[in-house]
Order: C-alpha cells, then structure tokens, then sequence
C-alpha cells in the first residue's frame, strides 16, 4: 500500500476518523439517494468501517509509553551477543529464516516468502546514526542481490540519513516498533 494513500493515512490515524467518514458517507446516501437506494450508498462506507476496526484493535494493543520506555531502557543496557540473540530470537518469530553475517555493513540475512533481506543492527546504541551507516548498508545490498535492507537503532537517526534510507527504501526500526519487536523475547526470557 503506498504511504500516502487514504486507507494508510486512516490507518495511522485515530479509529474515530475512518468512523467518521462511514457515518458522512451514510448520512449523504440518505440525503441524496431516493430511499429504495439509500443502502447501496451507505455500503460504501463499509471499507472505512473496517479501517476503523483495524486501527482501534491497534491501537488498543499498542504497548503503554511506559512499557515502551522500560523495553528501551532494557534494550540499551544489552550488550551486543545478548541484543543480537534476542534480535534473532524475534526475526524467528515473526517468520524469517535468519542467517547471521560477519560483515561490517549487515549483521543478518532474512530470508521470508521469497524475499532477501539485510538487517543492521551493529549500532543500535549509537546516539545519531549518520549516513555512512545507511551508504554501507546499501553498498552490501546491491552485492548481495538483497531485496531490501532494514537498520535497528534505538537511537536517533539524522536527518540526511533518513532521507537517504527512505530513497533507498531501507526500513528503520527504532522506537515503539523495536521495543513492539523484542518485548515478547525479553518477557519470555525473563520468565525463563
């Protein structure tokens, strides 16, 4: 789905906006439509109506801000085997197969459904992640005939690297998905 698309700007939105949309697009068929069709109009608000229930159920299992908090703490004070570790551990999780490298510019192989992926993670403590992380990163995906690249930080990103990265479409996770991606790893390892 392109970013800027309607339905993916509604799912990043608030749920209550593609709702609101399902209740214009049902209050105009009833005005504008003669009664017998009044239904078929209003049917068109049902993909707005399922946006809605998508965004709500995300964001009602969205972790807290202070869940996120703690798992970034957690996640800043690893060192890197421990980090790598529990970075795999959640790449198994959610489906990829995952093939360690002793490369400077990626650390993983992914591999899922048929796509080739490089992941970085080497740097996930550096405070700014500049361009030459990203420059790398793509040097090695171009070599290795990879899909696409991803780079995991928990740090922050600048701002020509952000450009270059999305130009380059590498995806970067940091933040509330990177704590969303380990947290389920580091709840089992600590029950463990």
């Amino acid at each position: 789905m392109a970013e800027k698309s309607l339905f993916a700007v509604l799912l990043r939105s608030s749920w209550w906006i593609s709702l609101s949309i399902a209740g214009v697009i049902a209050l105009a068929s009833k005005a504008l439509l003669p009664p017998p069709y009044f239904l078929f109009g209003a049917m068109g608000g049902i993909p707005f109506v399922v946006i809605a229930l998508i965004t709500l159920w995300r964001q009602l299992s969205a972790p807290s801000t202070a869940h996120v908090e703690a798992t970034l703490t957690q996640i800043n004070a690893m060192p890197w085997r421990e980090f790598s570790a529990a970075l795999e551990q959640a790449l198994l999780r959610e489906g990829f197969e995952v093939k360690r490298l002793e490369s400077p510019a990626a650390d993983f192989e992914l591999f899922k459904g048929g796509r080739h992926v490089l992941l970085s993670g080497k740097r996930w403590k550096a405070a700014r992640l500049g361009l030459e992380i990203f420059q790398a990163l793509e040097a090695a995906r171009s070599v290795s005939d990879a899909s696409s690249c991803i780079c995991v930080s928990a740090g922050e990103v600048t701002d020509n690297a952000r450009q270059f990265a999305a130009s380059h479409q590498i995806r970067v996770i940091q933040g509330t998905e990177l704590a969303q991606l380990l947290r389920p790893v580091l709840i089992a390892k600590a029950a463990a």
